[in-house]
């Protein structure tokens, strides 16, 4: 099979010809047809997160947002059949019998395996991954437009849910990519007032077109002062850029009792003033990806067509240049690759 293939962090991606997966007991082989292209997999390449850097395999096939059909089912799995439209997410196994497995909050289980991270992913033609953990896709959501719901989607959903917004309320939204344009339409459909902040100005267009009802180009104004003037601040500030000056404006751009929505990783760390933070009682809620109970929720409101994704399709053999796009901020919504 042909794939793209970290072999070095911090080196191009090489496509190779690879054997096909063998899979055991509890496993189903899937060919991919669609895989999107998270900037989580550009940090992971480059090695750029101290936490993932050491458990990240090598050689390894990145992509965790794999759309395909099942071509081969192992030894006791009775859930799926070949032929059967699935997707294969972040979470690629938990143990299911820790504390937080058992609390619902599988994202924490410590005994856990990343797709494409300690395991290959889907930036090839074929991988394997439990059946347990596969998602089955709605028959009308197309490959393309659903890998983008298996994390980007996901990703806010969780984060929209643990940061406690209210119908009527007001988000306002750091970096409308991937992750933020999907969080406005998240927010739209909550009956959330959503002010949308970035320093594009066609991703603020493509905010406006998802539901955004206050648009500010960071890079010509202070969002903090511009947003505390939109009936006092936002009650939620959710950040999905992974960039340190949007956490410092996002922290001022908050109500009194207002809380700051951490989905975005910085590669370094964010200043924080202990005395605005208890000034105004501020919250902190960091969310990472979402449990498989989760994703079903996401996959149903993409079936039923009220999650969409804005995406560009690619080729496996243009990753390299994708990643050099991505890196310069030149995506305008999600990059999904056509493999199969």
């Amino acid at each position: 099979m042909k794939a793209a293939v970290l072999r070095e962090l911090g080196q191009p991606l090489t496509i190779e010809a690879r054997d096909l997966p063998s899979i055991g007991p509890g496993e189903v082989l899937i060919e991919v047809v669609a895989c999107g292209v998270c900037h989580s997999d550009l940090h992971i390449a480059g090695g750029e997160w101290d936490l993932l850097k050491p458990i990240t395999r090598l050689p390894l096939v990145p992509g965790h947002e794999v759309t395909g059909r099942v071509a081969a089912i192992g030894e006791g799995v009775d859930s799926l059949a070949v032929g059967d439209r699935v997707g294969v997410p972040w979470l690629h196994y938990t143990c299911g019998v820790c504390d937080y497995c058992l609390a619902g909050r599988e994202t924490l289980c410590l005994r856990q395996q990343i797709t494409g991270v300690t395991v290959d992913g889907g930036y090839a033609e074929y991988l394997k991954a439990p059946a347990s953990h596969v998602a089955r896709l709605p028959e009308n959501l197309d490959f393309v437009e659903a890998a983008p719901m298996l994390c980007a989607a996901l990703t806010v959903f969780n984060a929209f849910r643990k940061s406690g917004i209210r119908p009527g309320e007001k988000m306002a939204i750091y970096g409308i990519g991937g992750l933020g344009h999907l969080a406005v339409q998240l927010a739209r459909e909550q009956g959330v007032e959503v002010i949308a902040v970035d320093v594009a100005d066609e991703k603020l267009e493509l905010a406006r077109e998802c539901g955004a009802s206050h648009l500010i180009n960071a890079t010509t104004g202070q969002p903090g002062r511009e947003i505390k003037k939109i009936g006092g601040g936002a009650h939620v500030v959710m950040v999905t850029a992974g960039s340190r000056r949007a956490y410092e404006m996002a922290l001022r751009s908050l109500r009194r009792g207002g809380t700051l929505s951490i989905v975005g990783m910085a590669p370094e760390p964010v200043d924080l003033s202990t005395v605005a933070m208890v000034s105004g009682e501020y919250r902190i809620v960091a969310s990472a990806v979402g449990t498989r109970e989760e994703l079903h929720e996401v996959l149903r409101l993409a079936g039923e067509g009220r999650l969409r994704c804005h995406s560009e399709v690619h080729q496996l053999d243009e990753i390299n240049d994708l990643f050099g796009r991505m890196r310069a901020g030149g995506i305008n919504g999600r990059a999904v690759l056509r493999i199969g």
